[in-house]
């Protein structure tokens, strides 16, 4: 049994793999200011609700984006479960090759989704992660990661439009029926939901236009079903793609 942990700036995912199956995954709230005991209890809790035993597992392989909480939940792992984590790096991430400039600076969770997708969909791709930002990631036919693109959220453009004027309502994430609003919160959920597809769209055909009309595109992230639903230009909606691109990587490294 294997446990998977992506650590965002927004959320910590975590998957139970048996085998190759994803059998149990959960979303927890990155916080930096929490302690690792805090969120040691917090796995004994899932696994106990997932009815797993933590002295099943045979590893743990994390990749993070959050330097702080690295260290918090390698503790909370080696203390609540007895078990060290593996961290996962670009080096770790064949048959991907960095083309990224610097190669440091590229998020290892974008590396780990190019792996996913190699063997997932195969290539050329695209990967369209909606999280804190959102990430268009291009990979080629030969195996580069080329780089991306990267936008504000679809929630930190609703809290900047939020903050930034004196009558406009917090409202929540949905896609109204119409385009056209008929009051204040219809018109800025089809701004921020309808816009945001429409930027999606535009953004994938640029994206094709430079790898390949038969490059597949694949959207991952918390708000990929909402998103990528309501749109042709996604090959295929895969939220737990990290999470398979971190088991595809524990598997090489173990044959």
């Amino acid at each position: 049994m294997l446990l998977t942990i992506d650590i965002g700036n927004t959320n910590i995912t975590l998957g139970i793999f048996k085998g190759n199956q994803l059998k149990a995954h959960w979303r927890l709230a990155s916080d930096p200011a929490r302690m690792p005991d805090e969120y040691g209890l917090q796995l004994l809790g899932l696994f106990r609700s997932s009815d797993l035993r933590p002295e099943k597992l045979s590893d743990i392989v994390l990749a993070s984006v959050v330097p702080p909480l690295t260290s918090h939940i390698r503790e909370a792992c080696q203390d609540y479960l007895s078990k060290p984590s593996i961290i996962i790096e670009s080096q770790h991430c064949a048959p991907i090759i960095n083309r990224y400039d610097p190669p440091q600076a590229v998020g290892i969770d974008r590396l780990v989704n190019a792996v996913a997708v190699e063997k997932k969909y195969g290539l050329p791709a695209c990967v369209v992660d909606f999280g804190t930002a959102t990430t268009f990631d291009a990979i080629d036919r030969d195996y580069n990661y080329l780089g991306g693109a990267i936008a504000p959220g679809v929630g930190i453009s609703l809290d900047a439009l939020v903050s930034h004027t004196a009558k406009l309502p917090k409202v929540d994430l949905q896609l109204p029926e119409h385009v056209i609003g008929r009051n204040t919160t219809q018109a800025m959920q089809s701004g921020l939901l309808w816009g945001y597809i429409a930027m999606v769209e535009g953004m994938v055909a640029r994206f094709r236009a430079e790898l390949g009309e038969d490059t597949q595109v694949i959207a991952t992230g918390g708000l990929a079903a909402l998103v990528g639903s309501h749109t042709a230009s996604i090959s295929a909606i895969d939220p737990w793609l990290t999470l398979e691109g971190l088991y595809l990587i524990w598997e090489r490294m173990h044959p």
